[in-house]
């Protein structure tokens, strides 16, 4: 493995290319200046837009602010991340997040002067205006929010609560992020040191048990300490959305979050209802890896270390991308043309270098072309991370150039779909040309701990947030007892009986932040079992399927997320598709079995 002392070790093609975005600095700095210029002419349309050709200036001028900014914060973004410690690239983003709140104060007025117009006479300002009809979809989907936007003082007030409203968000921030010191663990030298999440998640997967158990302690200790002042704040973040939920007339925190992507509440119901009911290969896989550990006890601090051990694939940069373009290439040729063009331009940066930004991501820069940030360290999940991102690096790309600006980019709810379905096809063609009968049996382990990460716990949370949101709407407590009891039941459920219980699992829910970003894990689920019924029709040669699902990538956010998924025959309103994606991980988890 490749390891670089400095960035300029690194060779070129390597590295992404900057200089797609802009040549250099004083290029950045010269447009820093046009967009100001455009800033202070949306503030003048305030009060100013009273017929077609005004509303038309006014959105045309925001939409290449919107362009420009999204450049030139990217420019920026990248730079700090090629070199967290680069005290010139973060004052560039200081700067750029400056001018992003004053692009954000000069279009404030907007929303609610639109909604302030009575649908009629928006409809006229159309009819008036031929350029509007970019724009008429769009504003048509702002309305949609009229019913549940106040009066102009309470959301004034609204507003101004913001601060107040997201203290329990950034409270458990702090804590999570700044405040917690986890206990101390052993080294192979005898030594105590404290523990950090990094190593924790070496730890955790270690062969040795005491290891395991003592680094699972350890990470534990700090949530336990607290768990009196962290229940406080998820207690308040609850409430807090139970309580704008109502100001806003909606008839449940739930059904304000799912408002926006316009889910109904079934899919998230029957999401969890469908996983319960198929629950036993779950709870089969639990009793699997007891056996397979050799141990009296299953305990969770078991549940995380690989069952094949001694299999420890070396992958080099060049080799995975030749995987990756053989495993996907059921996707088509314009695909693999399209992943070719990603290496051939730098799109991507690969390598691992001091100070760089760790952890992987696909930044979509439209008009441009994405950039990957990889951390690639020539082994198995160097290769599936590749393969995920340049999922979302194709959907980006095919989506920006199909889709003018105003529907490029797609909603969350369907990212997760296009990074997925690359790995699916990736295990299924490693599964397929792999001989070696243990390398077999780590990729099957590998699969499947996946799929219990990415499905199952993600279920298990939107459970918990449902059940705790039901709670506060009914005026019960939730205190530690609570989420304990809760969180403790939720996991006996999902995890079945093999599991003997340390006090610790019980307060699992005191360490996830995802809690404070109210229903959102379901698209996890969603989106894997999604990614799962498109995979297995594709890599079985369904011309159909693979025709519908390039199209799909193509569509960025010109539908509504559940409508894109219906053309290429994924349904989550009804429960095929999470029973399809719940039968393959029984397959996976009985072929695991006999081998």
């Amino acid at each position: 493995m490749n390891t670089y002392k400095s960035r300029n070790e690194v060779p070129i093609e390597e590295k992404w290319n900057l200089g797609d975005l802009y040549p250099d600095i004083d290029h950045w700095e010269k447009e820093y200046g046009i967009i100001e210029k455009l800033t202070e002419s949306l503030k003048e349309y305030d009060g100013e837009i009273t017929d077609g050709p005004s509303l038309f200036g006014y959105l045309e001028t925001r939409e290449e602010v919107s362009y420009l900014f999204s450049k030139l914060y990217a420019y920026a973004m990248l730079s700090v991340d090629e070199d967290t410690r680069s005290t010139s690239a973060q004052s560039f983003l200081d700067k750029a997040k400056q001018l992003g709140v004053r692009i954000s104060s000069a279009t404030s007025f907007f929303m609610p002067y639109l909604l302030s117009l009575n649908e009629e006479t928006l409809k006229g300002y159309i009819k008036e205006e031929d350029g509007l009809s970019y724009f008429e979809e769009d504003l048509m989907e702002s309305f949609r929010y009229k019913p549940h936007v106040l009066m102009k003082e309470q959301e004034e007030i609204l507003s101004q609560l913001g601060e107040a409203l997201s203290a329990p968000s950034n409270t458990f921030g702090m804590l999570n992020n700044a405040d917690i010191k986890f206990g101390e663990v052993t080294t192979e030298t005898g030594e105590k040191i404290e523990l950090t999440r990094g190593m924790y998640s070496r730890l955790i997967e270690d062969e040795d048990r005491e290891r395991r158990r003592e680094a699972y302690k350890a990470y534990y200790q700090p949530y336990l300490h607290l768990k009196n002042s962290i229940a406080s704040t998820l207690s308040a973040a609850v409430k807090n959305n139970v309580t704008i939920a109502k100001i806003r007339r909606y008839p449940s925190a739930l059904e304000k979050a799912l408002f926006g992507d316009r889910v109904p509440k079934e899919v998230y119901k029957n999401l969890i209802e469908t996983t319960k009911n198929n629950i036993a290969p779950m709870h089969r896989y639990s009793k699997l890896r007891k056996e397979k550990l050799g141990l009296e006890e299953l305990r969770q601090y078991d549940m995380s270390v690989p069952l094949v051990s001694g299999v420890r694939q070396v992958i080099p940069y060049d080799e995975a991308y030749e995987i990756m373009c053989k495993a996907l290439s059921p996707l088509g040729e314009e695909y693999i043309s399209t992943l070719r063009e990603f290496r051939e331009a730098r799109y991507i940066d690969v390598r691992e270098t001091p100070g760089k930004r760790s952890g992987a991501y696909n930044l979509g820069v439209y008009g441009v072309h994405p950039f990957i940030l990889l951390n690639h360290q020539d082994d198995l999940d160097s290769l599936f991370t590749l393969v995920h991102e340049c999922g979302h690096g194709v959907h980006s790309k095919l989506s920006s150039q199909h889709q003018p600006q105003i529907t490029a980019r797609y909603s969350i709810f369907v990212a997760e779909v296009a990074s997925t379905v690359n790995e699916v096809l990736l295990i299924n063609y490693l599964l397929k040309h792999e001989k070696d009968e243990e390398i077999r049996k780590h990729l099957l382990n590998h699969f499947i701990d996946q799929f219990k990460g990415t499905f199952f716990t993600q279920v298990m949370f939107a459970e918990f947030e449902k059940n705790t949101h039901e709670m506060a709407e009914k005026g019960l407590p939730l205190n530690v007892e609570v989420f304990n009891q809760l969180y403790e039941t939720l996991f006996r459920e999902y995890n079945g009986d093999e599991l003997v219980f340390d006090d610790e699992v019980k307060h699992g829910w005191s360490r996830i932040p995802h809690f404070y970003r109210p229903f959102y894990v379901y698209k996890y689920a969603t989106g894997f079992a999604s990614a799962i019924h498109l995979a297995t029709k594709i890599f079985e040669g369904d011309k159909e399927t693979l025709e519908s699902y390039l199209e799909f990538l193509k569509s960025g956010s010109s539908d509504y997320p559940l409508e894109l998924l219906k053309k290429t025959g994924v349904d989550l309103t009804s429960s095929e598709p999470i029973e399809n994606a719940l039968k393959r991980f029984g397959e996976l988890v009985e072929e695991f079995a006999v081998l």
